[in-house]
């Protein structure tokens, strides 16, 4: 299992209403082992520092390139710094648990009066486990809600870590169809399916449907969906329609799929 005293984290939302109950706050952790065809947060899938060029917004001013000393990039920053436009930014810094909870502790009046709280996000949060408990931990210890969302893809051992100080699971299953989920996601889904099985004995879990047109919108699929569901039922389920909002993050990035 990683051990980290700080995590890599690409951004911190406050005023979520989408990431759980209430009004939320939710940290995005950088790093993925997962490759989603559709994925709407590419930045979050490395999990190094990466710099976003917005080519839309550039000037072609040429500040950055006067300030640019390090050529091949070495992420320091400094074009990003002078953008008049921010056409330039570097993508993901390492936090402390300190640091992380600093910021998501100057909007507990919210999670207290709408019954929301914290969610830790991606990227895959599960990947940085020694960091993610000890920061759950610490916001339990405050009084504040916690999610973990999470596509599952992990060893159980770590959701054993996180389970005591996590009160709901955001859980994805994206198809029950072991080729088509490799195909669509570039692993297989048992061990997300096995951990989902023991997470809804031990915790609160919603389940979270991608709906991937050409990938699992078709009935067959939708009905072996239904059928798991029923046979393992979660606290509640969501079906997310499709959308392109990252495709501009894959230009920045000057990828076009993974």
């Amino acid at each position: 299992m990683p051990h980290f005293d700080k995590a890599m984290i690409f951004d911190i939302i406050s005023g979520s209403f989408v990431d759980g109950p209430g009004i939320r706050t939710t940290v995005f952790f950088k790093g993925c082992n997962l490759r989603c065809k559709w994925c709407h947060n590419p930045e979050g899938i490395s999990p190094k520092q990466q710099l976003m060029i917005f080519k839309n917004k550039c000037l072609s001013c040429g500040k950055c390139t006067e300030v640019c000393e390090n050529k091949p990039c070495i992420l320091c920053g400094r074009c990003a710094m002078v953008c008049p436009n921010d056409a330039r930014k570097i993508c993901g810094r390492e936090y402390s648990v300190a640091e992380v909870f600093e910021k998501i502790i100057k909007d507990k009046a919210f999670y207290d009066a709408s019954g929301g709280g914290v969610t830790c996000s991606g990227g895959e949060c599960m990947l940085q486990t020694e960091f993610l408990m000890k920061f759950l931990k610490l916001c339990k210890s405050n009084g504040i809600h916690t999610a973990v969302d999470t596509a599952g893809n992990v060893p159980l051992e770590w959701f054993e870590k996180v389970l005591p100080y996590t009160d709901l699971f955001l859980y994805d299953i994206k198809c029950m169809d072991s080729d088509l989920h490799i195909n669509g996601t570039g692993v297989d889904n048992a061990l997300i399916l096995k951990n989902y099985i023991y997470l809804i004995k031990h915790a609160k879990v919603y389940v979270r449907v991608p709906v991937i047109g050409g990938f699992n919108d078709d009935l067959q699929e939708f009905t072996k969906i239904d059928d798991f569901l029923k046979q393992y039922p979660p606290s509640n389920v969501e079906l997310l329609p499709y959308h392109a909002m990252g495709e501009h993050k894959y230009n920045a990035l000057n990828k076009t799929n993974f």
